[in-house]
């Protein structure tokens, strides 16, 4: 995924009352018994100066050496947990999201104002995030346009989110402005299959292609609604915390980055099967 260019892109209940003495570490099993207490002693690692005065210095300093002894033995131990706090992160970090993306239903999906492709009335909605300048929204394009052709029930909403430099935000201005012509896709498809940058001679020379009145789209680039309109995206894709083009928001699920055409179908397979949440028109 790009890299962006604008800035902005606990312990358990029931803790016990007092605290028993603890056996001969000798005596414990160590390997099954860290696996089942370490994840949960990282996980509290946060909150430990609240609950530090409830084991003595002695105590402590035994389940130290316990710990200690175990990782010598097999230090496995601790990339198991770290990786168990990191899929409770990616649990809850994925939970939090989705319950925005469901906060920002209107936004995402239903704003007259954004270009939408494929079908108008399609039973399953994308929204896709997309710079004109990112190399990886250019390899994304076929995919997307392979994934409406396979599937004629695909309604795509677009979102220029302009992250990559003045260039950036020009070509989406330009963009936004060839919309009132009639001509966003077929400009936007065209500056997918860019593979220089799109200068302003490059950009005029695309839009003259297609038609376009580019002294038109000169005066409508600098409407503030379209201004208003880039900032909203923004707006929203820091709401979602998407830090980067391409990103793709199906159902409940954010897709950061490319993704190959049997990724994406299997994710409208998913949405489909979860009708309240796939966003249809």
């Amino acid at each position: 995924m790009a890299a962006t260019g604008r800035a902005g892109f606990a312990c358990c209940a029931a803790c016990p009352q007092t605290v028993r003495p603890l056996r001969s570490s000798a005596a414990l099993p160590l390997r099954p018994l860290v696996r089942r207490v370490l994840p949960v002693l990282l996980a509290a690692l946060p909150l430990a100066p609240a609950h530090a005065a409830a084991l003595t210095e002695a105590q402590r300093q035994e389940v130290v050496e316990v710990l200690r002894q175990a990782l010598r033995e097999d230090p496995s131990i601790l990339r198991d947990a770290v990786a168990a706090l990191q899929a409770a992160d990616r649990q809850a970090r994925d939970s939090t999201r989705g319950a925005t993306i469901a906060a920002q239903a209107d936004a995402l999906l239903r704003n007259p104002a954004d270009p939408v492709k494929g079908n108008l009335r399609g039973d399953v909605t994308l929204v896709e995030f997309f710079d004109a300048r990112c190399g990886y929204c250019k390899v994304l394009h076929p995919t997307m346009e392979a994934l409406l052709q396979a599937d004629p029930n695909i309604r795509v909403v677009m979102k220029d989110l302009p992250i990559l430099g003045p260039s950036s935000v020009v070509a989406s201005r330009v963009l936004l402005a060839a919309q009132k012509q009639g001509k966003y896709l077929p400009l936007q498809a065209a500056l997918m299959r860019l593979r220089v940058e799109p200068s302003e001679a490059v950009l005029k020379a695309e839009a003259e292609k297609l038609g376009l009145d580019w002294a038109r789209i000169q005066r409508d680039m600098n409407d503030p609604a379209v201004q208003q309109r880039l900032e909203g995206n923004l707006a929203l894709a820091r709401a979602l915390s998407i830090e980067g083009t391409p990103a793709l928001v199906i159902g409940t699920t954010l897709v950061p980055g490319a993704v190959d055409l049997p990724t994406l179908q299997q994710l409208v397979a998913d949405a489909r099967r979860r009708p309240a949440a796939a966003g249809g028109g």
